[in-house]
C-alpha cells in the first residue's frame, strides 16, 4: 500500500472566488474542509520560531472538550526548545512533510513523514525542523492520572513499522494502525490511523462516549455525521462530539486514511 500524507495548507483563494464553501458547524460535529486553513487563519505560537499553526480544535463550550489539535508548519530550522507549555499535558506528534529532530529524555530522534511520537506530561521535549518545509500534527490532552499507575513512557515509531490490525470479518479492507497497546491502562488517549480500502465501509452507525478528532491523510470518503452525509477528502478535519452518530464509506481509487484521536480508559467524570 502506498502511503501519502496531505500537507498542502495555506495560501488564499483568488479574488472573485465563490464565497460559499463546504464548512459545517453543528452541536454534534464540525467539518472543516482543507481550504479553510488559509494564510489568514494561521496563528503564531509563543516559544516557537519560524513556525505557524492552524488550530483545528481546542476545549471550548459547545465544541471540543478533551483535546486540542494543531497543524504545525515550520520553515527550515524552525521549531521550539520549549515543547509543551502545560506540565500536566501529554501530546502526540505525527509528521506529514519534511524532516524534524525531536529531543526528549536525553535522546535525539530524527523523524520523517509517517513518524509518530507519544510525549507524556513533563517530558521537556524540543523540536527542530530540517532543511526543508516541515509540517506535523500536534495533539494535546490534559493527562488524567490514576493512583497506582505511572504515566506512559516516551514512544517514537513510524506508520510503516506498525502492522495494521484488521477489523474482524473485513478481509483486511478496514484496519487500524495502533501506535500504543490498547490494553495499556496508563494511556488515556489513543491516536491511531484508520484505513479503509476503496469500497470498504464502517457498516453501522457508531454512537459512543469517545470524542473524536479526525484528520484525513489520504484519499476520499463519504462520512455519516449525525443526520448528514458529508463528502471528505485529504486535508479535511472533523470534530465529533461524544455520542455523535457516525459511519463512513471509502470512495475514490486509493485507500481512505485518517488520523484519529479519542479519549479512552478512564472513569467518566461526574461533574463538569
Amino acid at each position: 500500500m502506498t502511503r501519502t500524507y496531505f500537507s498542502d495548507w495555506g495560501g488564499l483563494p483568488a479574488q472573485r472566488n465563490i464565497i460559499a464553501g463546504r464548512a459545517i458547524f453543528t452541536d454534534a460535529y464540525a467539518f472543516m474542509p482543507r481550504r479553510v486553513q488559509s494564510d489568514i487563519t494561521a496563528s503564531l505560537l509563543p516559544g516557537w520560531e519560524d513556525t505557524r499553526a492552524w488550530i483545528l480544535a481546542r476545549p471550548l463550550t459547545g465544541f471540543a472538550e478533551t483535546f486540542a489539535e494543531l497543524i504545525v508548519e515550520m520553515a527550515p530550522g524552525g521549531g521550539t526548545g520549549a515543547g509543551e507549555p502545560d506540565p500536566k499535558a501529554e501530546g502526540a506528534l505525527f509528521v506529514l512533510e519534511g524532516t524534524m529532530v525531536l529531543e526528549v529524555g536525553g535522546a535525539r530522534h530524527e523523524m520523517e513523514p509517517g513518524g509518530f511520537a507519544y510525549l507524556p506530561p513533563s517530558s521537556g521535549w524540543a523540536l527542530r525542523a530540517g532543511a526543508g518545509r516541515t509540517v506535523c500534527v500536534w495533539i494535546r490532552k490534559r493527562y488524567e492520572p490514576v493512583p497506582g499507575l505511572e504515566a506512559p513512557e516516551v514512544l517514537v515509531t513510524r506508520d510503516a513499522d506498525v502492522a495494521p490490525t484488521p477489523m474482524p470479518d473485513t478481509d483486511g479492507r478496514w484496519s487500524t494502525t495502533r501506535f500504543v497497546d490498547p490494553a495499556d491502562m496508563r494511556h488515556d488517549m489513543h491516536v491511531t490511523i484508520v484505513t479503509l480500502h476503496p469500497g470498504a465501509e464502517v457498516p453501522f452507525t457508531e454512537t459512543h462516549v469517545m470524542e473524536h478528532g479526525l484528520l484525513v491523510l489520504q484519499g476520499m470518503g463519504v462520512y455519516r455525521l449525525n443526520d448528514d452525509w458529508v463528502e471528505v477528502e485529504a486535508g479535511d478535519f472533523m470534530w465529533l462530539r461524544a455520542f455523535c452518530p457516525q459511519g463512513c464509506h471509502a470512495s475514490g481509487s486509493e485507500p481512505f486514511r485518517y488520523l484519529l484521536y479519542k479519549d479512552v480508559n478512564r472513569h467518566p467524570r461526574l461533574e463538569l
